[in-house]
């Protein structure tokens, strides 16, 4: 086994992966994960509502808006719908580069990586922390003089400084051309969406798991999409961006597409 796999630590990719159902997970990732459902009991919603989101805006990024370049970074452990499966559905021709650096996700990446014939399907071992590194290494599969998404679900919550979010994501936009987009979660503690629960759950989460997170206000997401053309409904719960129906509840997950213009 990979010495970097840490089995009596949870991990965030593998606790997602459980509460998406999957089964790429260790027993120390369904205990904490059962805690942090019990403090926060609709965690498993949020995780399938941002899966959703992923599907609804890549679709609509592929179909709608021509895209035929995805970054998705701190992509996770592979479950139904990934990426390059939505993206190649629509386009059989997109170019999609999936990067992480969690070896228990590096370990799947043989699986992941099985693209159309027509397309490109990449992975990139890096950290969310270097996007000069990802830069650099995204540019052997996309060309990064035409547009790219740049997909950020759930990943900037783990850099904990919020300056060094923004400039990591200012980093990442300066790389691509205009009709680039941007693509984003994030937990929030904000009442409006239902998140004051997320507190006690985060707090036991930083005390028996990795990597630490933090939830972000409204303010803060917002600052994210500077300079960025941000499509409607704008600022909202991932759940309900441009939903495939009325139904369904609010999520405490911000989500958002910006279009660099």
């Amino acid at each position: 086994m990979n010495d970097r796999i840490r089995t009596d630590v949870a991990h965030n990719a593998r606790v997602w992966n459980y509460w998406l159902g999957g089964k790429d997970n260790y027993p120390v990732d369904r205990a904490v994960g059962d805690q942090v459902t019990a403090f926060y009991p609709s965690i498993g919603e949020v995780a399938r509502a941002d899966r959703a989101f992923l599907g609804r805006a890549v679709t609509h990024l592929a179909a709608e808006a021509g895209v035929r370049q995805f970054l998705d970074i701190g992509t996770g452990l592979p479950t139904a719908d990934n990426t390059h499966e939505v993206a190649q559905r629509v386009a059989p021709d997109a170019r999609i580069v999936y990067v992480d650096n969690d070896p228990i996700v590096l370990t799947h990446a043989r699986a992941l990586l099985t693209g159309t014939p027509e397309g490109r399907t990449e992975y990139v071992d890096a950290d969310a922390h270097d996007p000069e590194r990802i830069v650099a290494a995204a540019a052997a599969t996309l060309d990064l003089s035409r547009p790219v998404a740049v997909m950020m679900l759930g990943i900037l919550n783990f850099v904990l400084d919020t300056e060094e979010a923004r400039s990591i994501v200012r980093t990442l936009m300066a790389a691509v051309p205009s009709g680039s987009y941007l693509v984003l979660t994030h937990p929030t503690l904000e009442p409006e969406l239902g998140g004051e629960g997320n507190k006690a759950a985060m707090a036991f989460w930083n005390e028996n798991a990795t990597p630490p997170i933090t939830a972000r206000d409204r303010a803060e997401f917002v600052s994210f999409l500077d300079g960025l053309d941000v499509l409607a409904p704008g600022v909202v719960s991932c759940a309900r961006w441009r939903p495939a129906s009325a139904a369904g509840h609010t999520v405490a997950q911000f989500g958002a597409v910006g279009r660099k213009p």
